[in-house]
């Protein structure tokens, strides 16, 4: 995998859900900030944010802390192959569907941006007009709600 190719279900580059937070810091260093997540949140995490390199990296405590969420606005990212950030809105979609991501929901946010939810594939895309903003993607979940772990299926 490419450094900075998004995997769905997998992660990104030689980054992979499942991985401790010291396996993270191996790979990306020290984070510029940490964020606990507050008692409103529904899940408690940390999320470690690396906003130089456009990542922030998500430990759920229900998951041992394990990597379980990814969120990027690094323009390198490759998606299926392409510079996704390169792209239109139109063409972004266009190219999940030429990869199998038809089935999504569409929420236009109190920011005035829109979000993409793949709840099948676990990503949610952030648009504003015509610009991708952010991606959002995460480890599968099967039917019963367990969490598919990259390195154990």
């Amino acid at each position: 995998m490419k450094e900075n190719e998004i995997k769905l279900g997998t992660g990104i580059g030689n980054i992979r859900f499942g991985y401790t937070m010291d396996q993270v810091k191996d790979i990306m260093g020290e984070p510029e900030e940490i964020e606990e997540s507050d008692e409103e949140d529904e899940f408690e995490h940390k999320a470690w944010n690396y906003w130089e390199n456009g990542y922030s990296f998500f430990f759920d405590r229900e998951d041992d802390y394990r990597l379980s969420c990814i969120q990027t606005e690094n323009p390198d990212v490759i998606l299926f192959g392409k510079k996704v950030f390169d792209l239109s809105a139109a063409e972004v979609k266009s190219l999940l569907k030429q990869n199998g991501l038809t089935d999504f929901e569409t929420e236009k946010l109190d920011t005035g941006e829109t979000r993409l939810t793949f709840e099948r594939e676990m990503i949610d895309l952030y648009l504003d007009e015509d610009q991708l903003l952010a991606i959002n993607f995460g480890v599968f979940i099967d039917d019963d709600l367990e969490v598919q772990w990259p390195d154990e299926q």
